[in-house]
């Protein structure tokens, strides 16, 4: 899953440059120390590949739903048999990734990105078990490579900036959208003809996120706080049993059939031994036992 046969982009000032560290930068050296690890791992783990393998997408990962973090790793992987898999990709991330980056913010950069690496792979999953050629198990079909990320990048460059003049080969200036509408139709007609060792439906599946996010807007940010969230509705669940304490200080509403037996009780006390002989937990109690059912009566 490559970006060999890509452009690459030509600066200019349309964007203003950024000089603080980036997104880009964080992805880039995390690609390069993925890469550089596999290339140690025949050493480190006694196998060739072993962290590519361990990091890859299966395409039976609907029956190893365990290794769903896959669906992100495998985004961080290249081949290790040589550099121009992940030189290309990183090529790419860095010259349309800057401009991109600005736009959304490095946040949302990182929010889009990662989603468009999981809609990429999600994209090939389909593909690998609804179109499978009947020979290939899909257990055995692999995909490692940043490309699906980097066709959304793209995507989303071509969506903001389609008159930037990029080159194809560094020699042919062509507008930014025409080189996006030729490294679509290159992976559709890719995927007709089977892809080989290509993931041309990730590639797709990339692009059409990142076309989708730009044209509908979108902005990931509730992905942010869905901790957050998950906490407010464990807040809103609460579960209550029948032993445990009220604790008054916090305003727990109290069952009315026990606050009745707890004031009879009280009254019981005081028909014995008189007001005086209360205390002041009792009292209280009065005092909110007369509230609700005062309430209750006039409502």
């Amino acid at each position: 899953m490559g970006f060999s046969d890509r452009g690459y982009y030509r600066s200019d000032n349309s964007y203003r440059r950024q000089s603080d560290w980036t997104a880009v930068i964080t992805l880039i050296i995390a690609n390069v120390a993925v890469w550089v690890l596999n290339l140690l791992s025949d050493g480190l783990f006694g196998g060739r590949n072993f962290i590519n393998n361990n990091l890859a997408l299966r395409g039976d990962l609907p029956e190893h739903l365990l290794e769903c973090w896959k669906l992100i790793s495998y985004g961080f992987t290249h081949d290790a048999t040589s550099p121009w898999h992940l030189a290309f990709n990183m090529l790419a991330i860095f010259f349309f990734g800057r401009a991109v980056e600005q736009v959304l913010g490095k946040a949302e950069f990182y929010r889009f990105y990662f989603v468009a690496i999981v809609a990429s792979g999600l994209a090939w999953l389909l593909s690998v078990n609804l179109f499978s050629d009947g020979f290939t198990p899909p257990g055995s079909t692999l995909l490692i490579g940043a490309s699906g990320g980097v066709m959304a990048v793209l995507a989303v460059f071509v969506w903001y900036f389609p008159r930037e003049e990029v080159l194809i080969w560094g020699i042919l200036p062509v507008p930014a959208w025409a080189l996006g509408i030729l490294y679509f139709v290159t992976d559709i007609q890719g995927a007709a003809q089977g892809g080989g060792n290509v993931a041309h439906v990730a590639h797709i599946g990339g692009a059409v996120f990142g076309l989708l996010y730009a044209w509908r807007g979108w902005r990931l940010t509730g992905l942010s706080d869905l901790g957050g969230r998950l906490k407010q509705m464990r807040r809103r669940f609460k579960i209550v049993r029948p032993d445990d304490d009220v604790d008054r200080s916090h305003n727990t509403k109290e069952d009315e059939r026990s606050l009745q037996l707890r004031v009879d009780q009280i009254l019981e006390k005081i028909s014995r031994s008189g007001e005086s002989s209360l205390t002041d937990d009792e009292r209280e109690t009065l005092t909110r036992a007369s509230r609700r059912f005062k309430g209750r009566s006039q409502s």
